[in-house]
């Protein structure tokens, strides 16, 4: 985990000279994602793995973060700020949505498909880790621009947790791992997301001191 980057500013040379560049990022990192839930959403419920599954509902939630990131990029820092509030939000709400669909899972007892599990795990991972390659260039901007950094960092951390989990599985014959990396991706988002909270309340509150200033 990184340490939260609330107290930095965004680089004026981030936030204007390389917008366009950041704006090609974005739009691919949306394709990225949206193509790797459909891969993954089925192949989730074909091995009944609740860890893909949960990794699918993440690619679907953050091709939405990047559509909103697209919409709000060239707008006031108040209004990213909000965007990223909302993402923070959502971040939080799959956790605790995956957090429940683990304790479920546990009344099932079914065991997944172990390579099933490993190979869309290795798909996925190559597709996190090219988009958050491309992003790492911007981690340091603000709230909304992080948000976008720290989706894309704890999906390649989740990818390789799918892998290991397949891994448990296969050589266990349980469904113990697949609960426990679900259950890891769970705690990702829920801290992340409230990483993502904190610094977009304050950037708001400074925008709102900025206003009252004038």
């Amino acid at each position: 985990m990184s340490a939260p980057c609330c107290e930095h500013d965004t680089p004026k040379t981030t936030e204007i000279t390389d917008l366009p560049r950041y704006r090609r990022i974005l739009w691919i990192a949306l394709l990225v994602n949206a193509a790797m839930f459909l891969v993954e959403i089925g192949a989730g419920w074909r091995a009944g793995s609740l860890s893909l599954l949960a990794d699918a509902i993440d690619f679907a939630g953050d091709a939405t973060n990047y559509a909103v990131s697209l919409a709000v990029l060239a707008s006031a820092l108040a209004w990213r700020a909000r965007a990223a509030m909302l993402k923070a939000f959502s971040m939080m709400g799959f956790g605790l949505f995956v957090l429940g669909s683990a304790a479920w899972a546990l009344w099932r007892g079914e065991v997944p498909d172990a390579t099933t599990m490993g190979v869309v795990g290795v798909m996925a991972l190559a597709a996190n880790v090219a988009v958050a390659w491309m992003l790492y260039a911007f981690r340091e901007g603000d709230a909304n621009m992080r948000s976008v950094w720290l989706c894309s960092r704890n999906d390649a951390i989740g990818n390789v947790a799918v892998m290991a989990a397949a891994l448990g599985v296969f050589g266990t014959g349980s469904a113990w791992p697949d609960l426990l990396v679900a259950g890891f991706m769970a705690a990702l988002a829920l801290h992340g997301g409230w990483q993502v909270l904190r610094q977009a309340r304050g950037e708001l509150g400074r925008e709102d001191a900025h206003g009252h200033a004038h």
